[in-house]
């Protein structure tokens, strides 16, 4: 059968839904929590059909990323769904103009397709294990409401709320458009209340505009000893030059290299003494496969992996690799749940409240991703289709 597994066609589905209570950040733009408004947004996700009535499925990602699948689709029709290697390489060659971008969100669901081949688990095929993925809660991007994340005590009292759900971990996201000092009052309001409690986090999301700012927020790091600090100025977080001389100076270890794109160019930063920590993520570097390539040759060099965010497939992956300390879960507000696309029925939860005492997640459990999508809301609520074969 497995040589007749041959990739018959994709499809790719845009899905509109409403979001609540969120708006759009203008400067990043990322979610930020705006009470009383509604947005309509898009999900897109895609299926891989196969000769034999095989299908592998995944929902996730940015439409930058499905934008890059007409580059190379066509030369993924007639191949074995099986032979994710040679569909990587490939892709990868095609899409080597377009940041590779499109790559990612096939091979997820070509693991998917192949973990209903073999009737198990994608962590089981990548040699892993299921296990308890300890978390950290990430939180949502600074706000302006008095009942958001407006100051620095109510970080300070959302992370408390996290420690009391379970969680042991906490990263924070700050604002985009605050000056230095406030952004360094979180880190210090946050570390007093906290930092003998929690294993602590800042991600400044490239928002601090120079050099010397950046400098003053690690050195508050390093004061209560946070675990890392990731993306911390204007750069866009791709200078391994510049993060090197971060790193000479601030004592709180960086993660970087989440706004480069693939193996290689992960293995020169690290190469380049630009991090301390190698971020991995699977809809950016490639999929389920590029990423365990990063994670290998991030272990090759005796240094630690982390995922960007908690889907499904880093769940498969976290159970799978030795190197990674944290799943990313989030992003997390104190008044609102996150604004997720409706149409995963089961396989993992995703909320605040979704942790066990011992700040732990389980991955889902069924062959394949072991996600379950709603395909009957993903019909009636489509707004864009498109069919290769």
């Amino acid at each position: 059968m497995a040589d007749k597994l041959r990739i018959s066609r994709v499809e790719v589905f845009e899905t509109e839904y409403t979001v609540r209570d969120w708006g759009l950040d203008p400067k990043v733009p990322s979610a930020i929590y705006d009470p009383g408004n509604r947005y309509e947004a898009k999900a897109l996700g895609l299926r891989v059909f196969t000769d034999e009535g095989l299908t592998g499925d995944y929902f996730g990602g940015y439409k930058v990323e499905y934008a890059g699948i007409p580059a190379f689709v066509r030369g993924v029709i007639g191949k074995n769904a099986l032979q994710r290697e040679d569909i990587y390489y490939d892709a990868k060659h095609a899409l080597r103009q377009h940041a590779r971008l499109g790559l990612g969100v096939i091979d997820i669901a070509l693991w998917d397709l192949a973990g209903k081949y073999y009737k198990a688990p994608v962590y089981q095929l990548l040699g892993g294990t299921p296990r308890r993925l300890l978390c950290y809660a990430s939180t949502a991007l600074g706000d302006h409401h008095p009942k958001g994340l407006s100051s620095p005590e109510a970080y300070a009292d959302f992370a408390e709320r996290c420690l009391e759900l379970g969680y042991r971990a906490y990263k924070i996201h700050g604002w985009s458009d605050a000056p230095i000092e406030k952004q360094i009052a979180v880190v210090n309001a946050v570390g007093k209340r906290v930092g003998d409690k929690m294993v602590l986090m800042l991600d400044p999301f490239c928002s601090i505009d120079k050099f010397g700012d950046a400098l003053r927020l690690g050195w508050a790091c390093d004061e209560y000893k946070f675990f890392w600090w990731e993306d911390p100025y204007k750069d866009g977080g791709v200078s391994a030059f510049a993060h090197r001389k971060l790193r000479q100076l601030v004592r709180t270890p960086l993660l970087q290299t989440e706004h480069i794109r693939g193996l290689e160019p992960h293995v020169d930063f690290i190469v380049a003494e630009g991090t301390d920590f190698v971020r991995g993520d699977a809809h950016y570097d490639g999929g389920i496969t590029g990423v365990m390539k990063i994670a290998h040759a991030a272990e090759g060099f005796g240094i630690d992996c982390e995922l960007h965010g908690a889907s499904g497939p880093h769940r498969h992956i976290m159970c799978s690799v030795r190197n990674m300390n944290y799943l990313e879960t989030g992003l997390f507000h104190p008044a609102a749940e996150p604004a997720r696309p409706p149409m995963v029925k089961s396989g993992y939860p995703a909320q605040l409240e979704s942790i066990g005492k011992d700040g732990c997640v389980e991955p889902p459990s069924g062959p394949g991703l072991g996600i379950e999508y709603d395909w009957e809301y993903i019909t009636k609520h489509q707004s864009d289709h498109a069919i290769y074969e």
